[in-house]
């Protein structure tokens, strides 16, 4: 069959990249794609948000199925779309409905969730503005650092940590008064945890679900976890302090609970979950919802699941993935984002890449590339991916980073230190 992943990011490329080696497939379309997902397919030039241009390019195409990557078209309600829409309402979305991406969409809507189940999350509250005088009574409650997030979609911008007490109040206010648009109508103000984070993903179609391999992500641009927040600059799978007691408890405490609470609460959800975690003292509790695949974890985990991906998203499709299997490489997988000089503020595009067919024992996965005459060239703030195999966390680091090194395009830079905060002392 014929099957379309919209986005153009590194994790786009990757399940595309994945999806490509499946005998079930005959042709792979991305939408909009990149220089990458171009090698497995045919790119299509439109906005995943665009739903009538996006009904357009399957019927044409003759799509039998869609594969949604980025959260922005779940939220905005793709799947609703399909169903509602008689030429596309037999054509499977993988990806929960506009109800169950709230999980993502909607950060009080997924804290409430949390609390209402009893599933491990930091305390919380929300203010709009008609309670905003009472946001500051709240943070003075609190220890600092004071945790603030924008209640919608703010492009992954909408969470700020701040130590001082009048900061954190102003920044409430500012988000409250139009910072971050819609997305701050809205904001929640938590309990900061203190740990270290994870990515757990699972795939589930409603009823059953299977899990897929973990992984840590580091969204800072500078080594040591400083400076400025990314959208993510590389990863590591599997994370060695998530061993099986540890992931006992992840499952038990949080994706089973989670699976009972949406069936509680009558949601369907078909798709990806993305659980994002903190290990306080050998505990897991929720920090966040997403309602898809990680991005770079995705760079790091799909390269381990050695099975058929197609396999679990058509189970998904057919409502069957109890019966479906999932085989994994024990092998680590590490991930080093190659990013434009200057993200994640302001950047040059359209800079010549060279050396990557210099390359090997590894694969690259391009997230902010596009194809010209002169070969390929940047277009985004990250650019290309690096995911190598070890039998040990340090040889797959090795193998990025030797890699990298022989990429080259003016101004570019990547984190020296992914996996610093796992090596053992």
């Amino acid at each position: 069959m014929n099957i379309l992943v919209l986005g153009s990011g590194g994790r786009e490329h990757a399940i595309v990249w994945k999806l490509s080696q499946s005998k079930k497939i005959t042709g792979i379309f991305a939408a909009p794609g990149n220089a990458g997902t171009s090698a497995f397919g045919t790119n299509l030039p439109l906005d995943p948000e665009d739903f009538e241009a996006v009904k357009k390019a399957v019927l044409d195409h003759k799509i039998k199925m869609v594969v949604v990557g980025p959260e922005a078209p779940l939220v905005a309600g793709i799947h609703d779309f399909f169903l509602s829409d008689s030429d596309l309402k037999g054509i499977p979305v993988i990806g929960p409905d506009k109800s169950a991406a709230r999980l993502e969409g909607s950060k009080d809507f997924a804290k409430s969730f949390l609390v209402r189940h009893n599933i491990p999350t930091a305390s919380y509250r929300s203010f709009s503005k008609s309670n905003s005088d009472q946001a500051l009574t709240f943070l003075k409650s609190l220890r600092p650092p004071y945790v603030i997030k924008a209640d919608g979609l703010a492009a992954g911008k909408g969470v700020i940590i701040l130590d001082d007490l009048e900061a954190a109040f102003q920044e409430v206010k500012s988000m409250l008064d139009g910072k971050f648009g819609s997305a701050g109508q809205k904001v929640v103000i938590e309990q900061f945890l203190k740990g270290v984070e994870l990515s757990v993903f699972i795939i589930t179609d409603g009823h059953s679900y299977k899990l897929l391999p973990e992984a840590k992500d580091y969204k800072r641009i500078g080594a040591g976890d400083t400076g400025l927040n990314t959208g993510g600059m590389g990863a590591v799978s599997p994370v060695p302090f998530a061993d099986k007691h540890f992931m006992d408890k992840v499952i038990s405490r949080i994706i089973d609970p989670t699976m009972k609470g949406l069936s509680e609460d009558e949601i369907t959800y078909k798709g990806f979950i993305f659980f994002g975690l903190i290990n306080v003292d050998g505990d897991p509790y929720v920090i966040e919802y997403n309602a898809r695949l990680g991005d770079p974890e995705s760079e790091a985990i799909i390269p381990r699941i050695k099975s058929d991906l197609f396999d679990l998203i058509e189970g998904v499709a057919e409502g069957n993935l109890e019966t479906k299997e999932i085989e994994t490489d024990n092998r680590f997988v590490t991930s080093v984002m190659i990013a434009s000089g200057g993200y994640p503020g302001s950047y040059e595009k359209g800079k010549v890449i060279s050396g990557l067919d210099n390359t090997d024992e590894c694969v690259i996965f391009h997230a902010g590339t596009k194809l010209s005459g002169e070969g390929v060239i940047t277009s985004g703030g990250r650019v290309l991916a690096v995911s190598s195999w070890g039998e040990t966390m340090q040889e797959a680091l090795d193998g990025s980073y030797r890699n990298a090194r022989r990429i080259s395009f003016e101004k570019m830079y990547f984190r020296p230190d992914i996996g610093f905060d796992l090596k053992k002392k």
